[in-house]
């Protein structure tokens, strides 16, 4: 069952694990007013009759009030799960808080804490407390719930608010607080014009901030408003205060000897709350157990943590989890400030204004507090030295923000949180940066069971872990997901997985209210360059697993330098996964599921529709550029060039840098490559898709790949059918019956391969129908036709007679020189392959061992052993220097 929050300390309010419970219409609301003014308690049925209906009640009231009370369990029941939350007591009902949160019961508890620190002389103790309780009040008590008793109610409430108010203003101006206190009292006082005790504060404060016309004044208009309003002279207090003032009295000034100097303030204690379901990361909080033990040592300057990643990745968890679990380790206090990197709606926190806080937390009185940056983080440094503190500073954004808030002594200990990277946090501290990852499947598993039935979740174990995924295993996301299951009982696992399946409504499941994951994204993404959040954008619109920094470029249309430094503006804000760089490849990056979605709803609303297709089409043809420029490093000037479809320029020196070990660069490459051609094929671009294949089904080949050669090129054909694309088409039929030779479908083959020649019928593609012809006689080869297999490899060279075939043509001349030396015409064989070796340009890596080994075996069925040996040593030789021992073996 979630834990439920009552709040009547403003508008009524009822939250349980972070989201809002709607509580029904105006008499649901006033009902569940009394129950909360009186918790714990019976209510009776006539109070709450006379709450709903303050003049005259109908006859029906009482049976009114019972389907009221019976909604209100109806909602607790289906949102929370809370069966027992209102019980019926004679004469009336009790709603029994338990576990649950009332801020009202908090507010009493804080502020009789706060009047009992007093009593005992910790002055700086009770202002956090009295700072805390006046925090909880968000307006006017039970601001919209009507009815004359709840009024009343709302109305005492309010004068205890203000009460508090003025007890906070004795305790700031025994701090030393007076300059501060001016202006809040100054408003309350024009709220409150008749409060003569809050009068004579404002009037102590403005004296003691040396603004004595001021106070005297304040002491006129409020015997003004007394005279002229209520009839009245001002009371003693006020009196007594003006007659002090004019004397100048000593007893104005602060005495010395007061018990809140800093040598005697209760050491600061400000760390939130440790999160009860906290899960994992044990390997961060070992990291930071090491790094405490590396400080604290006597060592000159701190060690600083930073703890660094996407929203909702868990770092104020983290950082929080850690603190409270050493706080004792720092017996001089612990203080904490949430700097406001990422806030959208507050300004960021100043250095400045952070240590007057800090300052203030450790006793120093306003009368005190240096006048500029540096003297005060001088002061703080003078004041932490050989003292053991522990200092979190939340929500970094720059480290100018962080840097003054830094101790000078060793023993004190920093953790600060950050969604950039802080490469910039360097200098004279040694900076230990714990960048955190999603969560491990484990972790994300144990994360929702913690927080979910784990008997739920295990009944669901697929579920469970699909869950996970779509969720990012960020911490954020996965505790949403939770609480949606916990507010659903009857919703399964796989319900919310099918929810979140569909990418238009992920983020909306998963951003309850104006919070969750979108607005964390969405606060990192306003605080972008123009360029980085143009890429960002574009990015969300590519659906490949990674993308090397020239996919960015073209993106963006720009060159890769300028690329590379926007790249790693994203890179540095956490939005991006750096995937290190191989022998076979550069440095990559991924953009995870989550911020895709928020970067893709992005694109949708703020890019046109020309630019979004503008910048899919260069980067593809960035991809088709380097698979066209692989293909011809491994064929060399003979390679075949698939469709006109558009390329992408891009630096030659980065080509041929990439490429130059093709197979391993597409091998790295592969699972971009796929992807790129299941999308073109899906957004209509069936040129690119057919073009990609056809150089992508070479490589296909190499490396074993046959199940996506066969997924892409149907995808392919798809697309190409839907187009009308013939030559698409047909290319895309052959390079299926190519598939289907080398999986030894030999029927298969021959049809896929006929229908792709009645095609190429209607057009002049020489090269394709060779393709065709040569892979039919591959099929009657097979089937023991050598005649049929002569005839089809005769047709193919007729047809690339007058084409720019050279690539097909070498490899119909080689397979029409294996039928001549299997049908005993070895010499004939010899001449075909010297034909070959005469057409095949230089350059070609694949395949050059078989095709050297061809002209030794006719050479020795031909009588010219001697030929036949030097042959074959040259084809040992020429594997030698590819570094393939397996193939020199078999050439030996």
């Amino acid at each position: 069952m979630g834990r439920i929050t009552f709040k009547i300390l403003g508008p009524l309010d009822v939250e349980a694990d972070g989201q809002q419970i709607p509580v029904g219409g105006a008499r649901q609301r006033a009902i569940l007013a009394m129950l909360l003014l009186s918790p714990d308690r019976v209510v009776s049925v006539e109070s709450l009759v006379e709450a709903v209906w303050p003049a005259s009640a109908p006859a029906t009231a009482r049976n009114q009030v019972a389907i009221c009370v019976a909604g209100l369990r109806k909602v607790f029941r289906t949102k929370t799960g809370a069966t027992d939350l209102i019980r019926t007591e004679h004469p009336g009902y009790v709603l029994s808080l338990g576990e649950h949160c009332l801020d009202l019961a908090e507010f009493d508890t804080k502020a009789e804490a706060a009047r009992s620190a007093v009593r005992s002389g910790r002055i700086a103790e009770a202002n956090t407390l009295v700072d805390e309780a006046m925090a909880l009040w968000r307006g006017r008590a039970l601001d919209g719930v009507t009815g004359h008793q709840i009024k009343a109610a709302a109305a005492r409430l309010d004068e205890r608010r203000l009460e508090i108010l003025e007890e906070r203003a004795e305790l700031q101006l025994r701090l030393g607080r007076h300059r501060t206190l001016v202006g809040e009292l100054a408003a309350l006082v024009q709220e409150h014009p008749f409060r003569e005790q809050t009068r004579a504060r404002l009037m102590l404060a403005q004296y003691r901030s040396g603004q004595r016309a001021d106070a005297l004044r304040l002491f006129r208009e409020g015997r003004r408003l007394l005279v002229e309003e209520l009839g009245i002279e001002p009371g003693p207090v006020l009196q007594s205060m003006q007659d002090m003032i004019l004397r100048d009295s000593p007893a104005l000034i602060r005495p010395e000897d007061d018990p809140v100097c800093a040598s005697s303030a209760a050491p600061p204690a400000q760390l939130l709350a440790d999160i009860a379901a906290f899960t994992g990361r044990t390997r961060e909080l070992a990291m930071l157990d090491g790094f405490r033990e590396n400080s604290g040592h006597g060592k000159r300057a701190p060690v600083v943590a930073a703890i660094t990643g996407v929203a909702g990745i868990g770092k104020t968890a983290l950082a929080m989890h850690w603190a409270n679990r050493v706080a004792d380790r720092y017996p001089d206090g612990q203080l904490f400030a949430d700097l406001r990197g990422y806030d959208d709606k507050n300004a960021p926190l100043r250095p400045f204004d952070a240590l007057e806080r800090f300052l203030h937390a450790l006793g120093v009185p306003d009368n005190q507090l240096p006048p500029d940056l540096d003297s005060r983080a001088a002061l703080f440094r003078s004041i932490l030295s050989g003292k053991h503190v522990l200092i979190v500073l939340d929500n970094v954004r720059y480290f100018a923000q962080a840097r003054p808030l830094l101790p000078g002594s060793g023993r004190c200990c920093v953790l600060l949180t950050s969604r950039n990277a802080v490469d910039d946090f360097t200098g004279d501290f040694a900076i230990q940066h714990l960048p955190l990852a999603p969560l491990s499947d484990a972790e994300a598993t144990a994360l929702l069971s913690r927080t979910v039935e784990a008997e739920r979740m295990a009944a669901e174990p697929e579920a469970t872990a699909q869950l996970a995924e779509l969720c990012d295993r960020l911490p954020l996301a996965l505790r949403i997901a939770a609480a949606r299951l916990v507010a659903k009982p009857h919703w399964s696992v796989r319900s919310l997985v099918d929810r979140l399946q569909d990418k238009h409504r992920r983020l909306d499941e998963l951003s309850p209210g104006t919070g969750g994951v979108r607005a964390g994204f969405a606060l990192t993404y306003g605080r972008l360059s123009a360029s980085a959040a143009r890429l960002y954008r574009n990015l969300g619109l590519l659906n490949t697993p990674f993308f090397p920094t020239w996919a960015a470029a073209s993106l963006l249309d720009t060159d890769v330098r300028t690329a590379e430094s926007i790249v790693e503006q994203l890179a540095e804000a956490q939005l991006l996964e750096v995937i290190p760089g191989t022998a076979d490849s550069g440095v990559r990056y991924r953009l995870p599921g989550l911020p895709r979605l928020h970067a893709w709803e992005r694109a949708r609303e703020e890019e046109s529709a020309e630019d979004r297709d503008g910048a899919l089409g260069r980067a593809y043809g960035g991809w088709l550029t380097l698979a066209e420029a692989a293909q011809a490093r491994l064929h060399g000037s003979s390679a075949p060039r698939w469709s006109s479809a558009p390329r992408t320029e891009l630096p030659a020196s980065l080509v041929a840098e990439l490429v130059e070990d093709p197979v391993a660069w597409f091998e790295s490459e592969c699972p971009a490559i796929t992807e790129v051609i299941h999308s073109s094929a899906g957004e209509g671009r069936a040129d690119i898709a057919w073009a990609l294949t056809g150089y992508a089904s070479t490589f296909f080949d190499t490396l074993g790949r046959l199940e996506d050669w066969q997924n892409t090129a149907k995808a392919a054909l798809a697309a190409a059918e839907a187009a009308g694309d013939v030559p698409g088409r047909a290319n895309m039929l052959v390079s299926l019956g190519s598939l289907a030779v080398r999986q030894g479908r030999y029927a298969e083959a021959e049809a896929r391969c006929r229908q792709a020649l009645r095609l190429f019928r209607h057009t002049a593609e020489g090269p394709g129908r060779a393709h065709a012809l040569r892979h039919l006689a591959l099929c009657a080869l097979a089937r023991g036709d050598l005649d049929q297999a002569g005839r089809h490899c005769r047709r193919a060279l007729t047809a690339l007679h007058t084409a720019d075939g050279v690539h097909e043509a070498v490899q119909v001349l080689e397979l029409l020189a294996r039928v001549e030396r299997e049908s005993g015409r070895p010499e004939s064989a010899v001449e075909l392959i010297a034909h070959a070796s005469t057409l095949r340009g230089r350059g070609c890596l694949l395949g050059q061992e078989p095709r050297l080994f061809r002209p030794a075996e006719a050479l020795r069925q031909a009588d010219q052993a001697r030929r036949a040996v030097l042959s074959r040593r040259h084809t040992a030789a020429f594997v030698r220097r590819a570094g393939d021992s397996a193939r020199e073996a078999r050439s030996r």
